[in-house]
Order: structure tokens, then C-alpha cells, then sequence
């Protein structure tokens, strides 16, 4: 089922979310959920708090991304050929490299694109969608998705990343989302 993603403004989005168990009813098709939620609205990566749960979840499918792009372009991230993945519980352990920009958008932030700075590599420790404990490290693209993905379990957006001056002239975009005054090709839930 295709679940409607939460629009800039909901209180969801600033939530820090909780652990999940093991035997929490209704995980698998939840994942399901995001999976074909997030292809059906041309995602990379979708958290639990963007369909409004407030858990420790995130999905990524950067493998799309590479099978897309030119010879060119994979040259750019060696050693990153995409990442397909289910994320339950994710701690960063480590953080690495020099910090690169790159033009990101969200999902729940649509139309609203910055440069944001982040490192190259992080190594997380989390659980995968049997719930078996991973400790795995990822560079480049896959790594930024993840990293983008993480910020929303821990209640952070991406213009979070922005100057405070960049944020106050974005203000009235970011206002007209909130109120659904804004057109996308996936369903939507907007705050009130």
C-alpha cells in the first residue's frame, strides 16, 4: 500500500523516534510499504517519520541511482556501486572523510533543493529487516542517503544544514508546503 508522505511543518519530522523490537506487530508490512511508497513517489531513501511513525526506520535504494548514470558518473564515488537496504535502530559509529557538497532535496520537503555539506563515509551499527545486528560501512552517494535517512529518525531535516539566512529566505516556500499549497505526483500528508 502506498502510504502518503508527511509535508514539511508535521510535528513527526522533529521528533527524535524510538527503538523498535523485534516483535513489533505489523514491521514487515510496513517495510513493504515504504518500499513501494518510496518508488512510487521516485525516492532514494524514506524514513518511518515521513510516513508518520515515529521509529527507527529507514529505507535506501541507491543501487537505482547507479544503474542510471554513465561511466562518468560512476567514476565519481569509487567504491560505492549503490545500496539497497532496510535500516531498524541505526547508531552511527563512525563518521569519515572530508566533507563534499551535494544538491539534496526531500521527499517531504518538495520542490526545495540546497547544497549540503557531509562527510564521505559513515559506519553504522543497526539491524536489517530479519533483524539481524550489522555493522557496515558506506561511502559516497549510498553514504549520504544514509545519512540524510538518519537525520529524520533523529528529528533533523536536511535545511537544517543550511545558513540561517538561506532558511529565512526559503521561509515562504517552507509555509506553502505546510499549508498544501504545493503540487507533487505522490500523495501527501499535511500538518492540521
Amino acid at each position: 500500500m502506498i502510504l502518503p508522505i508527511v509535508a514539511y511543518g508535521h510535528p513527526v519530522l522533529r521528533k527524535r523516534a524510538k527503538d523498535i523490537k523485534a516483535d513489533d506487530p505489523g514491521l514487515d508490512k510496513l517495510i513493504a510499504d515504504m518500499w513501494e511508497t518510496l518508488y512510487a513517489s521516485n525516492g532514494v531513501g524514506l524514513a518511518a517519520p515521513q510516513v508518520n511513525r515515529d521509529i527507527r526506520l529507514f529505507i535506501v535504494d541507491t543501487e537505482q541511482m547507479f544503474r542510471n548514470m554513465d561511466e562518468e558518473g560512476k567514476n565519481e564515488y569509487p567504491g560505492d556501486t549503490g545500496t539497497k537496504a532496510v535500516f531498524i535502530n541505526a547508531r552511527i559509529k563512525e563518521l569519515n572523510g572530508d566533507e563534499w557538497l551535494y544538491n539534496e532535496g526531500c521527499l517531504s520537503i518538495p520542490k526545495i533543493r540546497e547544497d549540503i555539506y557531509r562527510q564521505e563515509t559513515v559506519t553504522l551499527q543497526y539491524r536489517d529487516e530479519q533483524f539481524q545486528e550489522q555493522v557496515t560501512t558506506f561511502s559516497g552517494l549510498s553514504a549520504r542517503v544514509i545519512l540524510h535517512e538518519y537525520d529524520h529518525i533523529q528529528g533533523k531535516l536536511f535545511i537544517d544544514h543550511i545558513s540561517p539566512l538561506k532558511r529565512k529566505l526559503m521561509k515562504g516556500k517552507l509555509n506553502d508546503i505546510s499549508k498544501g499549497k504545493v503540487n507533487v505526483d505522490y500523495k501527501m500528508l499535511f500538518p492540521g
